[in-house]
């Protein structure tokens, strides 16, 4: 993978990439007001179970196979309504559609075909897969820094509500390191027909969450 291949991965998996996955929760908002996420402990097994059983595996799989597609339109078409279909809350599906849609806007700054051909409305794991491709992004490389972008958003929200403190959201980071590295390899090999998630308080958690009287977060 060539420097430039590096920078671009490293931009666009920023907090300051214009993507707004700070504004959504994934449902941890609900968890944390349930208490069912209260301490530094709960939370490291809280992203952890969605991480490596969850929409973070779900997400990671679909991201390889468009890695691999990427300049395949039907292809990505397809690969864009599983990945759609796969989400069960109505909240969660927005959130990945908004992101999607931001990600392939901001990265209109490294022009490149791809852009053209990408599904519309796009999910998330879609753009990010499908553009690092054309930008010869390694897959491998572009799983670990989706993961772990994944975990620091949620670290975020754990430290903004639990709360918790900045030094335990870093500890969990890199108490996690370990299951990122695995689930990205893990991932960029797995067939579509690995997918499958057992993270039912995650997704139960994400429905209730426009239940919430009190939201800071869109999901």
């Amino acid at each position: 993978m060539s420097d430039f291949a590096l920078q671009r991965l490293l931009t666009w998996m920023s907090p300051s990439f214009p993507v707004g996955a700070f504004a959504w929760s994934a449902g941890l908002e609900t968890a944390i007001a349930q208490e069912a996420v209260h301490d530094r402990a709960t939370t490291r097994e809280w992203i952890a179970g969605n991480l490596c059983h969850g929409s973070m595996r779900t997400d990671a799989i679909v991201l390889a196979h468009a890695h691999k597609a990427h300049d395949e339109p039907d292809a990505l078409g397809e690969l864009a309504d599983l990945c759609l279909a796969l989400i069960p809350a109505r909240e969660r599906q927005k959130e990945t559609i908004v992101t999607g849609e931001a990600f392939v806007s901001a990265a209109k700054a490294w022009p490149a075909p791809v852009l053209q051909h990408l599904p519309s409305p796009c999910p998330y794991p879609i753009a990010v897969g499908a553009t690092a491709a054309a930008h010869g992004v390694d897959a491998e490389a572009t799983l670990v820094a989706f993961l772990t972008a994944q975990v620091q958003t949620q670290i975020s929200v754990a430290v903004r509500l639990v709360p918790i403190g900045q030094n335990d959201g870093l500890t969990i980071i890199a108490a996690l390191e370990p299951a990122i590295a695995e689930m990205a390899t893990r991932c960029a090999g797995a067939s579509l027909d690995d997918i499958g998630s057992i993270a039912y308080g995650a997704d139960i958690a994400a429905m209730h969450h426009q239940n919430l009287t009190t939201r800071i977060f869109r999901s």
